[in-house]
């Protein structure tokens, strides 16, 4: 699976108006709508967008005619096979009406080029897991989890302890497991919650 290896921004003028694009990667919808808040424009026109995340997508067309915004930006996204990635392109009018097939090849378009001239990289196979852990070892596993680079998905505290869901690079996991038993003694295991599907 390809992803964007950081950040990248694009703009056009067409017709007037001037177009930016600004594409990131995002590990989750929560991401893509934090990357959304701090780009969005309050002075511009529209702010439209298109996020993909494995199956979730999502796009808003932001007050353009329905279908000439949003789903051209994921169009591009799909059409350069790309996952993790988030699209805003932001709109300032110039006074000339593009119709709605000029909006659709405009923002599609301008989302296109902004993910083609953008660094790429390719994003290993990840799973999904679930720990449980005493409280005498909650430090441990804090630690671990920022030393293997493992995203935190969520947490909850129990009256025996903490319940951590994370995501982790498949090639990882053995030697992940292998630490998590020596620093709780065995008392705490790595559980693959897809452990027949890791996500590429």
């Amino acid at each position: 699976m390809i992803t964007l290896a950081s950040p990248f921004s694009y703009h056009r003028e067409i017709k007037k108006s001037r177009f930016f694009a600004r594409a990131s990667p995002v590990t989750s919808p929560d991401a893509a709508m934090e990357f959304l808040g701090t780009v969005r424009d309050q002075q511009a026109t529209h702010n439209c967008w298109a996020y993909k995340i494995g199956s979730s997508y999502r796009s808003s067309d932001d007050g353009e005619p329905g279908g000439t915004a949003g789903r051209p930006i994921l169009a591009a996204i799909e059409g350069q096979g790309l996952d993790h990635v988030m699209v805003v392109v932001t709109r300032f009018f110039g006074g000339i009406k593009l119709g709605a097939g000029g909006l659709a090849r405009a923002y599609g378009g301008v989302a296109a080029e902004c993910l083609r001239q953008a660094p790429k990289v390719e994003m290993l196979p990840t799973i999904t897991a679930r720990i449980k852990a005493g409280f005498d070892f909650v430090g441990p596993v804090y630690s671990l989890l920022d030393q293997f680079g493992a995203e935190k998905l969520q947490e909850q505290y129990t009256p025996e302890g903490l319940i951590i869901e994370l995501r982790l690079e498949a090639y990882l996991v053995a030697e992940f497991r292998t630490i998590l038993k020596d620093l709780s003694r065995g008392s705490t295991d790595l559980e693959l919650l897809d452990p027949e599907s890791p996500s590429a």
